[in-house]
């Protein structure tokens, strides 16, 4: 590792586990949304990166809605979380075990905004009643459909069916985005040049209502977004 990549890491260590630390002290919705944002853009400042957000007059400025991405890179979340600033919406993260448990992101994790989902599970009732509370309580759902990061080279990996399901039995309006940028090489790109500036660009798409099953979710988020 270069230095710039070790004086990077150490830095993105350092403030994941500060704001993680500071919503664990006050775990209240404004708290988790004021420092979930204040990571994002202090992580992406660190690393000379900004958010460009297309179509950017399709983003409701409040509502609950399950909110769908792609996702390439581990930067996805707080691209996602810049790109919300100028609206009010606020969700929960679907985050996998392995996240909770993570030496790096656990901290900020458990205590941030997310919903545990353990694959490892044969019972999913836990899961989708956390996910009930939440949207009970007015606030949204957010969530990668691919179900894991896509490293290969196609535009998107099979969506998993639990998206779609999810927006049917919370009554949920989608809201899908697309990071059209490959993120995971802007941030390869970043750490190998110290000083250049970079971009990654999000699309917003158009709401698609959860009771519309005429084609299924990855059908039509491909044709919005013509991939």
């Amino acid at each position: 590792m270069t230095l710039n990549q070790i004086t990077k890491a150490i830095y993105a260590l350092y403030i994941i586990n500060y704001f993680g630390f500071k919503i664990k002290q006050n775990k209240t919705q404004q708290n988790q949304r004021k420092y979930r944002f204040k990571f994002s853009k202090s992580l992406l400042d660190s690393l000379s990166i900004d958010v460009k957000v297309l179509n950017e007059e399709k983003l409701p400025k409040s509502g609950q809605f399950l909110l769908v991405s792609n996702h390439k890179s581990v930067l996805d979340p707080v691209v996602i979380e810049l790109a919300l600033q100028k609206s009010d919406i606020f969700g929960h993260w679907i985050a996998k075990k392995e996240l909770y448990n993570s030496f790096f992101f656990g901290l900020f994790t458990r205590n941030a905004g997310t919903i545990l989902l353990d694959r490892e599970s044969k019972q999913m009732g836990h899961f989708f009643a956390d996910i009930k509370e939440v949207v009970k309580k007015g606030d949204s759902i957010f969530i990668f459909p691919e179900g894991t990061r896509n490293k290969t080279k196609n535009s998107l990996l099979e969506f998993q069916d639990g998206a779609q399901l999810i927006a049917l039995k919370n009554r949920l309006p989608i809201l899908p985005l697309y990071i059209k940028t490959d993120a995971h090489k802007v941030l390869m790109d970043s750490l190998q040049n110290k000083e250049k500036h970079l971009t990654i660009e999000i699309e917003v798409g158009d709401i698609i209502d959860y009771k519309d099953r005429s084609e299924k979710l990855q059908q039509r988020y491909k044709k919005m977004f013509h991939l």
